[in-house]
């Protein structure tokens, strides 16, 4: 193969305990971006009333933020190939705090979903970056620990958005949430810009001679699947879930966040120790099992209630939780190094428009024409499908070879 990317240096790999700074920042960018897309679910029953708009509409504006994060790698590979991963970092933080910005003037559902677009697009950008950075800042034995702080973004939003909306909607409209969040994420904007550290090289662009080497890879393919059925069960899930427990179960909004917020701190309680086990047994079985579970806990959700429903929630994310650290490592493995930031571009975006673009289309859609439930039980029976995919995947025929 011809090396057009060895035309510069490197970053030197380190242990975790010295890069940690680097990905602490990158985890507390990752926050709040994630937080971004992921508060308009708690949001959206307020939305619904305000905007005048069907559970299938509210359904469709998620599979819109889906299909900003699927595009965003043409341009991802274009701008870090420019500008190096901290230029892109930087771009997607400051194109975050605009988007929610932007959200104060809107009064209708086109402009909602034109926004949505770029508050996709914003997060697409982050991930391949940030992976890739991490993954050349730190060393392969401790990869596991630095996607684990990394991937600590996602549980923390899940707990936190929900909570965010309970409190913050007595006294402030939809409206005004998202213009303090926007606030915040402007503020971390500039303390990157100026104080940010770590993906001072380039990435690779996102042409047809890096696609087709990624894309002849079946592990990566299978990884793409496997990764849209974890995205099912966290953001395609969580996207309709408030929905779920206010229209169909009876739930008041500020008790359904509350419950949902209080039910993901379980995905913090494991997300450290699944990283470390990964690195330890191995990321197919971590996987595996994650999988096996969320898929058997989400066809459990409808038909549990009370304490019953609290435990599943509870179980169902930390179960799911496990899958990341995990996953985003074995992304890394399917290619050769110098083309990590290309899978990891392709492949999130991809499996985010389906489990939480697609997913909750469907949810919403099924929820109009039958239930919330039949739409869950159509989720859970795709995740349940995990682990047998996971058995073909192929991993480490490129960990004896360098590059980032």
């Amino acid at each position: 193969m011809n090396d057009d990317y060895a035309d510069y240096e490197c970053p030197m790999p380190e242990s975790f305990q010295d890069k940690i700074g680097i990905t602490l920042f990158l985890a507390w960018l990752f926050y709040l971006g994630f937080v971004s897309r992921i508060l308009f679910a708690p949001l959206m029953p307020e939305i619904e009333k305000d905007l005048g708009i069907t559970h299938g509409q509210a359904g469709g504006l998620f599979l819109l933020m889906s299909v900003g994060y699927m595009f965003a790698p043409v341009c991802s590979g274009v701008i870090s190939s420019r500008f190096d991963h901290r230029g892109t970092l930087m771009f997607s933080a400051w194109l975050v705090g605009l988007s929610l910005m932007a959200f104060s003037f809107i009064d209708n559902v086109w402009g909602m979903g034109a926004l949505l677009l770029g508050i996709g697009f914003a997060g697409g950008i982050h991930l391949p970056s940030a992976i890739a950075t991490i993954t050349a800042e730190i060393q392969k034995s401790d990869w596991g620990k630095g996607l684990s702080v990394h991937q600590c973004a996602p549980p923390l939003s899940f707990v936190s958005a929900p909570l965010i909306a309970a409190v913050l909607l007595r006294w402030y409209s939809w409206r005004q949430i998202l213009l303090i969040w926007a606030i915040l994420s402007l503020v971390a904007a500039l303390l990157y810009t100026f104080r940010g550290r770590g993906g001072e090289f380039p990435g690779r662009t996102v042409n047809v001679a890096n696609v087709k080497i990624v894309g002849s890879s079946l592990s990566f393919w299978i990884m793409v699947v496997l990764l849209s059925m974890a995205f099912s069960g966290n953001a395609g899930i969580f996207a309709m879930l408030p929905l779920f427990l206010v229209n169909e179960r009876g739930y008041d909004l500020t008790w359904a966040n509350t419950l949902i917020g209080l039910s993901q701190l379980s995905g913090l309680a494991v997300v450290f120790v699944t990283g470390w086990l990964s690195d330890r047994i191995g990321q197919q079985k971590v996987m595996g099992v994650s999988l096996l579970a969320t898929g058997t806990l989400t066809l459990l959700m409808p038909w549990s209630d009370g304490g019953a429903l609290v435990l599943v929630l509870f179980l169902q994310a930390a179960a799911l939780t496990a899958f990341f650290p995990a996953g985003f490592a074995a992304l890394s493995r399917v290619t050769l190094p110098s083309l990590r930031s290309v899978a990891s571009a392709l492949g999130p975006p991809l499996a985010f428009l389906v489990g939480g673009g697609l997913m909750p289309t469907l949810i919403g859609y099924l929820a109009d024409i039958h239930s919330f439930t039949a739409g869950i039980h159509v989720a859970g029976g795709f995740i349940l499908l995990g682990p047998l995919l996971v058995c073909l995947l192929s991993l480490g025929q490129y960990d004896g070879q360098t590059g980032c």
